[in-house]
């Protein structure tokens, strides 16, 4: 596959994320797909990836990804995004605040046969938390 369907692919899993259709997430990822970004406890699989992207949705109804900038190279494409979404559920154990919040994320994803077989992610989540009053800001 080219890198312009590469990166094609990669925007779809974000389309699908944004609009909360977990099943079009769910089919742009292989079978075995690995999950380099799960949370602690979840093994790296492409269910881990359905079940998070789906708590996180259900935590943040309103959850949108904004990609910023994307690269792509041979079967790799990274995605630097701006996320947004007022926490109106309780996540990993954390209780909803009713608040919002704006952070970056970096995304890379490689495609394999027009499927997602990996990826990672780094994710401002301190920033986030601050933002949502879960964790103290310096000085605050």
């Amino acid at each position: 596959m080219s890198t312009e369907e590469n990166k094609a692919i990669a925007s779809r899993a974000v389309e699908a994320i944004n609009a909360g259709d977990i099943s079009l997430f769910e089919n742009l990822l292989a079978p075995d797909a690995v999950e380099h970004a799960a949370p602690p406890g979840m093994p790296p699989t492409r269910e881990t990836a359905k079940q998070f992207i789906t708590m996180f949705r259900a935590a943040f109804p309103d959850l949108h990804y904004h990609i910023e900038d994307v690269v792509a190279e041979g079967d790799m494409v990274v995605q630097r995004a701006t996320a947004h979404g007022t926490m109106k559920g309780e996540f990993l154990g954390m209780p909803a605040t009713g608040k919002s919040a704006t952070w970056g994320e970096t995304h890379i994803v490689r495609v394999k046969d027009g499927k997602i077989v990996e990826h990672w992610a780094n994710v401002d989540q301190l920033g986030m938390l601050q933002q949502l009053g879960l964790a103290p800001t310096p000085g605050g």
